[in-house]
């Protein structure tokens, strides 16, 4: 009797562990960082010519050219996914008409909104808000990826004692 009574305590611990590693790899929010990496793999693929402008201290900068690395290139956008597990249930969801928000009010997430539109279930634009501060430095981040017609960044960052500084980077795909 006590062996079948350890058995089933073995069996029942195992099964518990299986389901916490289960439900501990699934994503609770929108996969940004993997559509990223399927973006980057297909837009190294296609190696689309690229308008890309660049803003800073008043001055522009332009020039056309072919990204040989798309996954350096998106980085930025895909280490803005909210799916960490310290993360977890910190995201307010909205359904919208056209797409999804999440939002979180935590101060301690830089991720402040992230937006996704679609048109059926093609993805037409993804737009990330980002803000962190501190009591020397505040930095305030804007994404906006439109695939196949344009992507940018946007930062301006306030560290004391010195000068603010903005600057915005845009990419234009060349049909």
């Amino acid at each position: 009797m006590k062996k079948y009574i350890l058995s089933v305590l073995v069996l029942c611990l195992f099964s518990c562990v299986k389901r916490e590693h289960k439900s501990a790899g699934a994503l609770l929010y929108f996969d940004l960082k993997g559509y990223f990496e399927k973006e980057a793999n297909r837009l190294q693929k296609k190696i689309p010519l690229v308008s890309k402008q660049v803003f800073t201290k008043g001055e522009a900068e332009q020039k056309a050219v072919k990204i040989t690395n798309w996954k350096n290139e998106l980085a930025v956008f895909e280490a803005a996914d909210i799916n960490k597990a310290s993360w977890r249930g910190e995201f307010a969801i909205k359904q919208m008409d056209n797409g999804i928000a999440y939002t979180t009010a935590n101060e301690k997430i830089p991720v402040k909104k992230l937006e996704i539109f679609k048109a059926g279930n093609q993805i037409t634009s993804i737009k990330i808000y980002k803000s962190s501060e501190n009591r020397l430095y505040t930095a305030t981040d804007t994404l906006v990826y439109y695939p196949d017609s344009l992507y940018m960044v946007q930062s301006a960052q306030k560290i004391k004692l010195l000068a603010p500084k903005v600057y915005r980077v845009v990419g234009t795909f060349n049909k």
